[in-house]
């Protein structure tokens, strides 16, 4: 998936430093580790969770080889195993919030992450920009290729503002062979996570310009 995941690491814990900020950090959905160990690298006390325990228990794996610690578990965001106000910032990056295709099941994981946020704390999150995406409806990316002889692409299949993804590489060697993964997402444009979130309870929310390569919301636990 990254070229050079180190260097993907360090500049996705750049771009989201200054809206972190300081303190204790839950990153709710973790998979192998590229935010949570960046910010780890860069200081910050972390902790991960992810609905797959194989990715959790890898990003705990590959953290330690960093000469890091980053304690994970397997868990869903909609019911966080963490007394209330244990963290400063609670993270959901890398668009993966509309994994969850209602708008009750958001809802109840931003009440969960909203929980175990102390009175003051941050929400993080990044999803696509779906409201470009909606605009234009891509039924397909482009292929790229690399590292090395692969090539990637993705096909998206439309049913209203759902969509389901088919990620593909394919691997040159004597054939080639190729590697599909299906996942379903929804296409929540900003005003509709600003409004769910304004409805878990937070007190304030914003976009601000980053870095990041994705459009990052930021809320207070009032």
């Amino acid at each position: 998936m990254f070229a050079d995941w180190d260097a993907s690491m360090a500049y996705q814990a750049s771009a989201l430093g200054d809206v972190i900020g300081p303190g204790r950090v839950l990153d709710c959905a973790c998979g192998i580790g590229t935010q949570a160990i960046g910010l780890a690298l860069r200081g910050h006390e972390v902790v991960g969770t992810d609905l797959s325990p194989v990715a959790a228990a890898r990003a705990s794996q590959e953290a330690s080889q960093r000469g890091v610690r980053v304690l994970t578990a397997a868990a869903d965001m909609r019911a966080l195993p963490f007394r209330d106000g244990e963290f400063d910032v609670v993270l959901a990056a890398d668009n993966a919030l509309p994994h969850l295709l209602t708008p009750e099941d958001v809802l109840a994981a931003l009440r969960e992450m909203r929980r175990v946020l102390r009175p003051g704390g941050r929400l993080v999150l990044t999803v696509r920009d779906y409201d470009a995406v909606l605009a234009d409806r891509p039924l397909a990316t482009s292929p790229q290729v690399g590292p090395g002889r692969v090539v990637t692409f993705q096909l998206w299949h439309w049913d209203g503002d759902h969509y389901d993804l088919e990620h593909f590489q394919l691997h040159e060697g004597e054939s080639w062979r190729a590697e599909v993964r299906r996942t379903t997402y929804w296409a929540i444009t900003r005003a509709e996570l600003t409004g769910l979130v304004e409805r878990a309870g937070f007190d304030y929310s914003e976009w601000p310009l980053t870095a990041y390569y994705q459009p990052v919301l930021r809320a207070t636990k009032g």
